[in-house]
Formats: structure tokens, C-alpha cells, sequence
């Protein structure tokens, strides 16, 4: 599949249960040649997007350390992160942290996991819970464009 619903299908998933983000660079795909070039046009639709389909691609994405259905990419990234060998404890902290967070600011919580363990995952879902709601928001919209960064890099890379 080819054109515009060969793109859409390729970086669709990008953002998160989000395909109207690829659908909307899709007229500027001929120019969005690298990762950091794509990752920008993207960005750029994200930010530039009424809060309320922001407030919707960050409800999107799952909780962490959830045994709920996931997008495939999320289940490889959380499993990268150790958050699918989580000790009992650890389990019963996320699930502490995540009713905490989504009671406190209406979504989940949001992090770019690669590169994290199970403990640097924890120390900033902890700190992030004193943010202030619009800041917390703002950064789960930073975290999310990291997400998609690091999964356009992904996507370019395995088409060599």
C-alpha cells in the first residue's frame, strides 16, 4: 500500500491511538525525510491541536505497569523498561501511583520509559504528583512527543 493510506497505516500509530496526527503532515510527507524532521511536523499538529484532542491523546495511552490491552509499541516499550517483571511491590506502587495521579489530574501518567528502570519510572511518577495541573499537563505532552520521537526513529530505522 502506497500514498496516503500507506502513510497513514506506517505512522498512524505514532501518537498513541492518534492517527489524525499523521493524517494531518501527511501533505508535507515528501519533505519529512528524517526522523527529527517528521518528528517536528508531528509535534507541531500535536501542539497546535484544541486542548480537548490534546486532552484526548493523552487519555489514550495506557497506565504503566497496567495489564490492561495496549498498543503493540507501548507493550515493547514498557516491557523494555522492566515494568512487565515488577515484584509485588512494585505492582501494588504503580497502581497506588496511578490512582493517585489519574484522582489528582484526569489522565494518566505519561513518560517516555526507554531508557528508565522500574525505579527512575517511580522517583518521577512521585515528583510529577506535586506538579500543578497545567504543568503536569504540558509535560505529559512533552513525554508523549519523546514517545513519538523515539518510535519515528524506530519506524525510519527499520526501513533501511
Amino acid at each position: 500500500m502506497s500514498g496516503r493510506d500507506g502513510f497513514i497505516q506506517r505512522f498512524g500509530a505514532v501518537y498513541e491511538d492518534s492517527p489524525w496526527v499523521a493524517e494531518a503532515v501527511w501533505p508535507a510527507a515528501g519533505a519529512l525525510r528524517t526522523p527529527p524532521a517528521m518528528a517536528a511536523a508531528m509535534a507541531a499538529v500535536v501542539d497546535s491541536a484544541p486542548r480537548d484532542a490534546r486532552l484526548a491523546l493523552i487519555q489514550a495511552h495506557p497506565q504503566l505497569a497496567s495489564r490492561a490491552r495496549m498498543a503493540d509499541a507501548s507493550v515493547r516499550e514498557q516491557s523494555g523498561a522492566g515494568l512487565d517483571q515488577c515484584t509485588a511491590d512494585e505492582f501494588a506502587a504503580f497502581q497506588r501511583l496511578n490512582a493517585a495521579y489519574n484522582a489528582r489530574f484526569g489522565f494518566p501518567f505519561i513518560i517516555a520509559v526507554k531508557g528508565l528502570g522500574r525505579v527512575d519510572i517511580l522517583a518521577a511518577f512521585e515528583a510529577r504528583l506535586a506538579n500543578d495541573p497545567d504543568a503536569e499537563f504540558a509535560e505529559a505532552i512533552r513525554q508523549i512527543h519523546r514517545i513519538a520521537a523515539f518510535r519515528l526513529a524506530d519506524l525510519f530505522e527499520d526501513a533501511r
